[in-house]
C-alpha cells in the first residue's frame, strides 16, 4: 500500500464517494447514473447541465467533488498515429500515464472471411467429384488448365493455428474486426512488485490511485478515441488497490455510465494469490492476464521477486480454482528475456508442460532493449522467439502469439514521459504493459494470430 493520501476536492468519477454525499445531503440517489449518462455523452458539460438535477445534489457536488481531479500535462503520438501516449498530473502532485493504442483488423477478417469461402468452395467441389463419376474430376481439371486456371490449394497449417486459436475464445471469433482502441491504465503510482525487467518495479510503491483518477485516465483517452477496450497494464500492480480497481471497473463496464463490456476490460497481475481468486467473485465476465515470465519457480523468484511469497503450484492452482469459478480462458504474459535468462528452448519445453492441457492464451513479449536502455537484459537470440512459439504451439497444444511492437518512437516503455518532464515517478513498463516495445495485452482480437495467405503458407513449406 502506498503513502496515504489526503486529496480535497474527490473526483466526481469516484462513484462510491459521490452516493456516500449524495445520502449525506438528503440527496435522492437515483440520479447519479443519470448524471453520468449525461457527462459521458454530452463531453465538456458539468453536473450544473444535467436536467433537473435536484439542489441538494447540485450543491453537495459544488461543495466536494470536482469534475476532473487530475490534469492532462502532455501526449506523444507515434508517427503511424496508432499510439498515444498520455501524461496525467494527479492534484497532489504526482504523475502516471496512459497509452492508448489504434488498431484496424478489418482486413485481417476480411482474409479470413475468403479463407473460409475458399475452403468451403473446395469442400462443396469435393463433395461434388464424390457425387459424380470418377473421370468427371479429371475432365474439370483438363478445363481449368485450358483456361488458363490452376486448381485451388488448400490451406496449410498456419490457417488451422488460426481456427484453432479462435475457437479456444469462443465468442471472438464471430467479431468482424474494425476500427477500435485500446486504453492501457495506471493503477499506483510506482509498484511493490519489485520485477527485475521493470523500471517502475525499481521505485517501490509510492501511492495508491483513488478510483475516480482511474476512470479520469478513460476521461481524458474518450477526447482523443473511442475507446472499446480498457487493460489493467500500466504502472502498479492492480490487485494490491484492489477496492480502487474493483470500483473503477465497475463505473467503466455500468451500462448507465460507460457500457464497455466486461470481458473488454483485462486485469493483470503478477499473481497475488488472495485477490485473484476474489476476483473471480467480484468482477465476473472479466478478463485476466496472468504475468507468469518464467516455467520454474526457481527461475520466476529471480525474475518476479514477489514470487518468493506467492509460489508457482499455489499461483497455479489459484489460476486453475479461477478458473473452475468463472469458465474463462486466461492470457499468460511472458517476457523474453534474452540471450537465455527465460527464452531457450528447455524453457519453452517446461513452460508448455506448465500449461498443457489449460485453458490459456501465452502472449510472447521479445524484449528489446532500446526501449529500457537502463535495465541490462538484452534481446532474444534470433529465432529464439520464433522457436519458443513453434514448441508452445505444436507440442504441447499451447495457444500462443508473439508481440508486436507499438509506438516504439515515442519513448517506448510506459513512464517515459513522466521521466522527461521531471515527475516524481520514474519510467513505467510494468508487466509488460502499454505501449511499446516491451508491450503487452492489448484485448483478445490482437491476441490471436492473423490468418495466413493460402499463397504465404504454401511458400512457407
Amino acid at each position: 500500500m502506498g503513502k496515504r493520501r489526503v486529496l480535497s476536492p474527490n473526483s466526481v468519477w469516484d462513484a462510491a464517494a459521490v452516493e456516500e454525499a449524495f445520502k449525506a445531503a438528503g440527496a435522492n440517489t437515483r440520479h447519479i447514473p443519470r448524471m453520468y449518462n449525461h457527462l459521458i455523452r454530452h463531453p465538456g458539460s458539468t453536473w450544473r447541465d444535467v436536467p433537473d438535477l435536484p439542489k441538494a445534489a447540485v450543491a453537495v457536488l459544488d461543495a466536494v467533488f470536482a469534475l476532473h481531479t487530475t490534469k492532462l500535462l502532455g501526449a506523444q503520438r507515434s508517427s503511424d498515429g496508432e499510439t498515444t501516449k498520455l501524461l496525467v498530473q494527479l492534484q497532489d502532485g504526482l504523475q502516471v500515464e496512459a497509452v492508448i493504442m489504434e488498431y484496424d483488423n478489418t482486413e485481417r477478417y476480411a482474409a479470413a472471411a475468403a479463407a473460409d469461402q475458399e475452403q468451403r468452395e473446395q469442400q462443396q467441389e469435393q463433395d461434388a467429384a464424390h457425387a459424380q463419376p470418377p473421370h468427371a474430376a479429371e475432365q474439370r481439371g483438363q478445363q481449368q488448365a485450358q483456361q488458363g486456371q490452376q486448381p485451388k490449394q488448400q490451406a496449410g497449417s498456419d490457417e488451422d493455428d488460426f481456427h484453432d486459436a479462435m475457437s479456444s475464445l469462443g465468442e471472438v471469433y464471430s467479431l468482424q474486426g474494425g476500427r477500435r482502441a485500446t486504453l492501457c491504465v495506471s493503477s499506483e503510482v510506482g509498484c511493490a512488485m519489485g520485477c527485475t525487467f521493470c523500471a517502475t518495479g525499481t521505485m517501490g510503491i509510492i501511492a495508491d490511485l483513488t478510483a475516480g483518477e482511474i476512470v479520469e485516465q478513460l476521461v481524458h483517452a474518450s477526447s482523443v478515441a473511442r475507446i472499446r477496450n480498457i487493460v489493467f497494464m500500466g504502472m502498479g500492480e492492480p490487485l494490491n488497490n484492489y477496492s480502487a480497481v474493483k470500483a473503477a471497473v465497475s463505473m467503466m463496464t455500468d451500462p448507465r455510465a460507460f457500457g464497455l463490456r466486461r470481458k473488454k476490460v483485462t486485469v493483470s497481475t503478477v499473481g497475488v494469490v488472495p485477490r485473484l481468486l476474489q476476483l473471480a467473485d467480484d468482477m465476473p465476465g472479466v478478463s485476466l492476464a496472468l504475468s507468469l515470465h518464467a516455467p520454474t519457480q526457481e527461475l520466476r523468484q529471480t525474475i518476479v521477486p514477489s514470487a518468493k511469497a506467492f509460489k508457482l503450484d499455489r499461483l497455479m492452482g489459484a489460476v486453475d480454482e479461477y478458473q473452475r469459478r468463472t469458465r474463462q480462458s486466461v492470457f499468460i504474459e511472458y517476457v523474453m528475456l534474452g540471450p537465455d535468462v527465460n527464452c531457450t528452448e528447455e524453457h519453452a519445453h517446461q513452460l508448455g508442460a506448465l500449461l498443457r492441457g489449460r485453458d490459456v492464451l501465452v502472449n510472447l513479449i521479445p524484449w528489446n532493449p532500446i526501449l529500457s536502455p537502463s535495465i541490462s537484459f538484452r534481446a532474444p537470440a534470433e529465432g529464439a522467439t520464433a522457436a519458443f512459439h513453434r514448441i508452445l504451439r505444436h507440442q504441447y497444444g499451447v495457444n500462443c502469439t508473439i508481440r508486436q511492437e507499438k509506438g516504439q518512437d515515442i519513448s517506448g516503455a510506459c513512464g517515459q514521459l513522466v521521466l522527461e518532464h521531471g515527475g516524481q515517478a520514474g519510467a513505467s513498463g510494468g508487466k509488460g504493459g502499454c505501449g511499446g516495445g516491451k508491450g503487452g495485452l492489448t484485448d483478445v482480437e490482437d491476441l490471436l494470430p492473423p490468418p495466413a495467405a493460402p499463397a504465404a503458407t504454401a511458400a512457407a513449406r
